[in-house]
């Protein structure tokens, strides 16, 4: 064999953000579904019994009531990017929809252990790093502290833990010599292949019979298996590849055990949830429930959750049929918070087509949702809080109250946050009524009225990672954008506000009406009032067009 690249050693202890974990340099432990490990979690407070939250389970089709394991507690694990390059908005949406479930299960009094895994050690990063001339292990690090900036920028909460593969060798060699021990796996010429002839419930997650699993499409062509569907456990090394070494000789890892051994030795062999992208129910999953079954007879996961794709003309999007957007690409034109409530519009389940005029619609949605929480605040600011009443109007409790359940009810069925967002315009309706109406202006208990749907408003958004550091703060940063994406600065707009006003003031309307529909065009809309004229965001009137369109 030819030179080879480098031999890593792993690393035993690893730092990540706030917290610290050790690697458990141990065997890891065959535990029953009743048992947890020095890793995972010991019983908490009851549940208040009304939290009740259904989930739909991939491996029984259908929603399910979500019990925990260990009253109180809630492990999860969500396969994490394999870091090689920047991160697409397919990824946005997987990420994004596992912190709200986990943002969620924490409003609901859980504490939860929440495991999501790097991948440093793969076919994809060793080409990119060889067409770069890089080192694998760097180049993935790298990229890996790309992908957390843009979990940052779209407020997703850091997981508990965020384990690497390069990390875990000794968990991942561990859990192989298990397996082939229990008589589920074989080697050949320094390679370890998963036998799936041994694992009568093979596909049993997917819904696929062996038969349909053809060599040459997800799995290797290679004729030394014992059959064309078994899975590398351990590849034997590469010239060129990074190698650890094994009882088999040196090599790296098949890309699933990775998980299997990273889930287990930090939530043991039975936990509550194991998450992803649809695309990853077969083989990836599939193939996860065969390891860490033949490794522990005892390996129980309780639910299996899978979001669906972002599509582009409806086709999934992704890397490799390079019909992708990066998360980087989308934020630097749009704020990160319009891609977050564009992601959750739609149920986790359903494919969403991505395009700019959903985002110039979403865009112009959330400018709506904190201008009105900016005057309402505003408003409330300039009174003195301990004169205020603790009462509101019966109308007002009714409407925060309706609003209070149709987010509890939906986000408990299934995290049906799309719903929520359709009550929270007439939230904001009732507060711009108030707001800027010769009615709601005088209406009895209005400064304690603004206050209350201003707070049950902050509260829901706090739960779904929407609540900027300030209103005005966000405001500024989505005229930013919208100035961006018309390519011009606001002095330029404010050039052309002089100039309409000055028109009107000539009487010449028609270039008043000129200037207006040219800004409007480019999605900058004028707004006249008694202190003179301002402007906001807005979707350009070809977009608006387009919009109507697919809405008739």
């Amino acid at each position: 064999m030819g030179t080879l690249l480098k031999c890593y050693r792993p690393f035993f202890s690893l730092h990540l953000g706030t917290h610290r974990f050790t690697n458990p340099k141990r065997r890891i432990r065959c535990l029953s579904a009743t048992t947890t490990s020095t890793n995972s979690f010991a019983a908490k407070s009851e549940i208040p019994a009304s939290s009740e939250l259904w989930l739909h389970n991939t491996m029984s089709r259908k929603k399910e009531l979500f019990k925990p394991k260990v009253e109180g507690r809630v492990g999860m694990y969500v396969c994490g990017v394999t870091a090689y390059d920047l991160s697409h908005i397919g990824h946005a949406r997987v990420y994004v929809t596992f912190d709200v479930l986990y943002r969620y299960l924490r409003h609901l009094g859980y504490e939860v252990t929440y495991v999501r895994n790097f991948t440093d050690v793969d076919d994809k990063i060793i080409a990119r790093a060889n067409e770069l001339g890089e080192d694998p292990i760097s180049l993935s690090r790298r990229y890996c502290e790309e992908f957390n900036r843009d979990m940052k920028s779209l407020h997703c909460l850091p997981p508990s833990v965020e384990p690497r593969v390069s990390d875990h060798m000794p968990q991942i060699i561990d859990m192989i010599k298990q397996i082939i021990e229990n008589g589920h796996a074989y080697q050949v010429d320094g390679d370890v292949y998963f036998s799936v002839d041994k694992f009568p419930d093979y596909g049993r997650l997917s819904g696929r019979k062996l038969e349909d699993n053809r060599a040459g499409e997800r799995v290797t062509v290679d004729s030394r298996k014992n059959n064309p569907a078994d899975f590398a456990l351990w590849k034997s090394a590469k010239e060129g590849e990074p190698f650890w070494d094994s009882p088999w000789g040196p090599g790296r890892p098949g890309w699933h055990i990775e998980c299997s051994a990273m889930s287990a030795a930090y939530l043991s062999y039975s936990f509550d949830i194991h998450g992803g992208g649809m695309d990853l129910v077969f083989p990836h999953h599939e193939n996860e429930i065969a390891q860490s079954c033949a490794a522990c007879k005892q390996s129980d996961i309780s639910y299996w959750i899978h979001n669906g794709f972002v599509t582009i003309d409806s086709e999934k999007m992704s890397k490799s049929l390079g019909n992708f957007f990066t998360i980087r690409q989308v934020i630097d034109a749009y704020h990160p918070l319009a891609l977050r409530l564009f992601l959750l519009g739609s149920h986790y389940l359903s494919p969403i087509n991505y395009s700019d005029v959903q985002l110039e619609s979403t865009s112009e949605r959330i400018f709506y949702i904190f201008q009105t929480l900016y005057d309402c605040e505003s408003v409330v600011s300039q009174h003195d809080v301990s004169t205020l009443k603790d009462t509101i109007p019966p109308e007002i409790l009714e409407s925060i109250n309706k609003f209070n359940d149709v987010f509890v009810t939906s986000m408990s069925d299934d995290l049906h946050s799309s719903v929520v967002f359709g009550a929270l315009s007439d939230l904001l309706k009732t507060m711009n009524d108030l707001l800027h109406t010769r009615k709601g202006k005088k209406q009895a208990l209005r400064i304690e009225s603004l206050a209350a749907l201003e707070k049950i408003t902050r509260n829901v958004l706090s739960i779904l990672g929407l609540m900027p550091a300030s209103y005005a703060e966000i405001l500024q940063q989505l005229k930013e954008k919208a100035l961006k994406r018309a390519k011009l600065t606001e002095d330029q707009v404010l050039q052309k506000v002089k100039e309409r006003n000055s028109a009107r003031k000539n009487k010449e309307y028609e270039k008043s009406d000129t200037i207006r529909k040219d800004l409007a065009a480019v999605g900058i809309n004028l707004m006249d009032n008694p202190d003179g004229t301002t402007w906001r965001p807005a979707v350009p009137l070809a977009i608006q067009q387009q919009l109507q369109v697919a809405s008739s």
